[in-house]
């Protein structure tokens, strides 16, 4: 009897393993060092031009700052993932772009209200404002996750810069993350702490480039971002590329918003994506994190020296 009990057992568990769906095949960045995400980030001629999927790239069913998303996204191609950091009541670091709840999840009020142990029971919301089954990730969760798959960029929110590459230092996730610095004080701040962690800086004007020169900070920790609209003078892409750091562009502000009106022409985003690259965006910082690094695939099959972080 017992024997008959264990046969319909191990046939029920075989049974829900073949129907369990499978886990999606990842498009990632491998970069196994700090050294080597230095080299993924530095400027060359045979560039490929990749994304940086913004929030983690939310849509239908995948809210914004969750691990969940950031597997959709990278399901359908490579990116880099720009997250949100804000403190809770009881001093956890959780991924939430808004001050309050109310946007994107169940809950109500502020997120430094509540603790960690509350805002795990509440349910995030899609973008089109529908209750999901996940819930909110911690900082810690995302860092982990990150390893072997993409590179984090960690937005500040209400998190200081030095928290946040401390946070990265704890996690050895110094070849899967990097932070934005605002001001020339926290660029420097966060190099004093380690000089083994990338920042992304602003690099839109060139009073900005030339403070960076003399700052003391190696252009090999920094990853410019030029604006979220195409500058007026496209001469900074070439100074930013002279220092030898890449150039982000974000597209968040122009093609992306059809996103919000529900009108998504994938030839007219191919025809915009391909025209921040042209002007020399390397990597576009978008809303559409699967139709951006769509329109960028045709580009990704020209020989490069950046293939080699790749994995399709």
């Amino acid at each position: 009897m017992k024997i008959k009990i264990l046969l319909v057992f191990l046939i029920c568990a075989m049974a829900c393993a073949f129907n369990r769906p499978a886990a999606p095949r990842l498009h990632t960045i491998q970069t196994g060092s700090a050294q080597a995400l230095k080299a993924f980030l530095q400027y060359s001629p045979d560039r490929l031009p990749f994304i940086c999927a913004h929030r983690g790239g939310p849509r239908k069913g995948f809210p914004e700052n969750c691990i969940a998303t950031f597997e959709n996204t990278l399901a359908h191609n490579p990116a880099m993932l720009e997250i949100d950091p804000r403190y809770t009541k009881d001093g956890h670091i959780v991924l939430m772009h808004d001050a309050t709840l109310d946007r994107t999840t169940n809950g109500q009020g502020k997120v430094a209200d509540h603790t960690l142990a509350a805002l795990r029971k509440l349910r995030l919301k899609d973008t089109e404002g529908h209750l999901t089954g996940y819930t909110i990730p911690t900082l810690d969760e995302a860092l982990e996750w990150a390893k072997g798959k993409t590179v984090l960029v960690i937005d500040a929110k209400d998190v200081p810069v030095e928290v946040r590459a401390q946070k990265i230092l704890e996690h050895n996730a110094q070849a899967n993350a990097i932070v934005i610095a605002y001001s020339l004080n926290d660029i420097k701040k966060c190099y004093q702490l380690s000089p083994d962690i990338m920042m992304e800086v602003m690099t839109g004007k060139m009073e900005q480039v030339k403070q960076l020169d003399e700052s003391g900070v190696p252009w090999e920790n920094i990853i410019g971002f030029v604006s979220h609209e195409l500058p007026r003078d496209s001469a900074i892409f070439h100074e930013v590329h002279q220092r030898g750091a890449m150039c982000i562009l974000g597209s968040s502000r122009n093609y992306d918003r059809q996103f919000t009106s529900g009108q998504i022409d994938a030839a007219a985003l191919e025809k915009g994506y391909l025209n921040l690259i042209g002007h020399g965006a390397d990597v576009i910082e978008a809303d559409l994190g699967v139709e951006s690094g769509a329109a960028l695939k045709p580009l990704q099959t020209a020989p490069s020296s950046k293939a080699r972080f790749f994995r399709y």
